[in-house]
């Protein structure tokens, strides 16, 4: 999987502000990758950055295959972007407004028609497509956005807070929508507070405050900062002795009663589980189910970014 983005010591001041510092990052090709911090962190300036659309104070960065500053122009047709803003024309129809940002893009008459069918098909909106904008709700005027952004087909999408005010069917369009894009080979650089939808979404995840502060998988983190925990309940409930036999396995590197449960901690819980349901049924006791204890990617957040 190639490097489709890469940035190296980028640096945006604004006066005596830092907004972003000495940003080192690459994202791979076909990926969906997290942008995550608080507000303020400069989430917004590094997506204006990366999509040409400000200047850099300093360093270097290259988008789609184009330097930033030298190729700025193939940048921006390289990628699409979803601001905070929908910026559509209200009084125009969905289908003219695609069709005119396609024209902006210079897709041909015909290509630009596919195109416009296929996204406002995507977004469930192909039958609204006779329909001014200004007749839209909050969320559908979010996916007709988020259809501009793509219409082109561009190598990168750049998503901020797309499901942000969102009712569930249309959040939940979105996320299938971005599903869709990382199947094609493309890739999404998705800006969110919602680590819930990231955690689902994201191959890979950066923690970021003017600069990145981590990057790795959802579970990767998980795994460092929390272990592995499975629990494993027992009808009607656990024994002391259950306690002393799953302490004594091999692997098992901390076990506690918890609600009707034993909580058991493992380097290796696909080697360590069996042998614990082994002796706990050797033991006489009966397990009624078994299942992975995962620490939210809340915790993993707040841990890393509001702990520093």
């Amino acid at each position: 999987m190639g490097v489709v983005l890469r940035t190296e010591r980028l640096v945006k001041r604004f006066e005596r502000l830092t907004a972003v510092e000495d940003l080192d990052l690459e994202v791979r090709e076909g990926e969906v990758f997290g942008f995550l911090g608080p507000n303020g962190a400069g989430k917004t300036t590094t997506l204006r950055l990366l999509c040409a659309l400000i200047a850099p104070t300093s360093g270097t960065a290259e988008v789609a295959g184009f330097r930033l500053g030298a190729q700025d122009e193939q940048i921006r047709a390289s990628v699409g972007i979803l601001t905070e803003q929908p910026g559509l024309y209200e009084r125009q129809s969905a289908e003219d407004n695609l069709l005119f940002f396609a024209a902006l893009f210079g897709l041909s008459p015909k290509v630009a028609r596919a195109q416009t069918e296929r996204y406002l098909r995507l977004m469930g909106l192909w039958d609204r497509r006779t329909e001014a904008v200004a007749t839209f709700s909050r969320g559908m005027k979010q996916k007709m956005a988020i259809a501009r952004a793509a219409i082109h087909e561009p190598r990168i999408i750049f998503l901020d807070e797309p499901t942000t005010g969102l009712d569930p069917d249309a959040a939940r369009t979105v996320r299938e929508f971005i599903a869709q894009i990382r199947g094609e080979g493309r890739t999404v650089f998705l800006c969110t507070h919602n680590l819930d939808e990231a955690d689902r979404l994201c191959d890979r995840i950066a923690f970021f405050r003017r600069s990145v502060i981590r990057i790795d998988t959802p579970a990767h983190l998980r795994a460092e900062l929390y272990g592995h925990a499975t629990e494993f309940r027992i009808l009607p409930s656990p024994r002391p002795e259950h306690l002393v036999t799953v302490q004594a396995v091999d692997g098992v590197t901390g076990a506690q009663l918890e609600n009707g449960s034993i909580v058991v901690s493992s380097a290796d819980p696909f080697l360590v589980n069996p042998q614990v349901i082994r002796a706990l049924v050797g033991a006489g006791a009966e397990v009624a189910y078994v299942t992975e204890r995962k620490a939210s990617l809340e915790d993993v957040y707040l841990r890393i970014v509001e702990g520093m």
